[in-house]
């Protein structure tokens, strides 16, 4: 329930969150397109995993494509091999809003990331990296939190020091700064020491942003949780 000024507020200034949301889309505008397996969907990866075998092509049909995302990061362009993220998908998602206007909760949940001895673990960590990046640009308007879902996570599937030191650089400063809180649930040491040995390339403001929750109750007196997508071995 909001009061009758709360409702005055949103009123007057709906409009320009409104422009804000679609300016933020349109910038981050994303496009699918097939192109043959021998291109390189980024830098560092020349190959895709499966390289000779049989794609479905554009119409559904026998081919030999790939399906990629073009997303624009930081006024650059990258290219994401959809296929072969698929499976990982729900790593990150939208929980909602929290407060007035467009605060977005955005979820991590570490569960869903593939396990470091999974064949072609590398190219699919590269590519789910520019998935989350770009996913974070295009949800986020205005201030938002991260909720990362730590629980039930094998330390085998924990991303590494250099894939969280990427994404972090990557983030654009807008997104830095509108992040209000990294709410960490369930936090295990591993996930401790890991950010302890971050420090030296955090910044000690978003160091300040980070808070732990030891369960799911806790995490509801912080935001509400009526979208939040808890994984089902979370919960358990």
């Amino acid at each position: 329930k909001i009061s009758v000024s709360q409702c005055a507020k949103l009123i007057e200034t709906y409009p320009k969150r409104l422009t804000a949301v679609i300016a933020a889309k349109h910038k981050h505008l994303q496009t699918f397109h097939y192109v043959h397996p021998d291109d390189t969907p980024v830098a560092n990866a020349k190959a895709g995993p499966g390289d000779g075998e049989e794609e479905d092509g554009a119409d559904g049909t026998g081919g030999n494509g790939r399906l990629w995302r073009t997303v624009i990061i930081g006024e650059q362009e990258h290219r994401i091999d959809m296929q072969v993220i698929r499976p990982y998908l729900r790593v990150i998602t939208h929980g909602g809003y929290y407060g007035e206007g467009l605060n977005a909760i955005i979820v991590f949940s570490a569960c869903y990331l593939p396990d470091s001895s999974c064949a072609d673990y590398h190219y699919i960590m590269e590519n789910l990296f520019l998935y989350v990046v770009s996913s974070l640009e295009m949800l986020v308007a205005e201030d938002y939190l991260i909720i990362y879902m730590n629980g039930a996570t094998p330390r085998g599937k924990m991303p590494g020091i250099g894939w969280l030191k990427k994404c972090y650089q990557m983030i654009d400063r807008r997104l830095r700064k509108n992040l209000k809180s990294l709410v960490i649930a369930h936090p295990t040491w591993f996930i401790r020491t890991v950010l302890a040995i971050s420090r030296p390339f955090i910044s000690v403001k978003f160091m300040n942003k980070i808070q732990y929750v030891h369960s799911l109750d806790e995490l509801a007196e912080i935001v509400p949780m009526e979208h939040v997508q808890v994984p089902e071995c979370v919960v358990q």
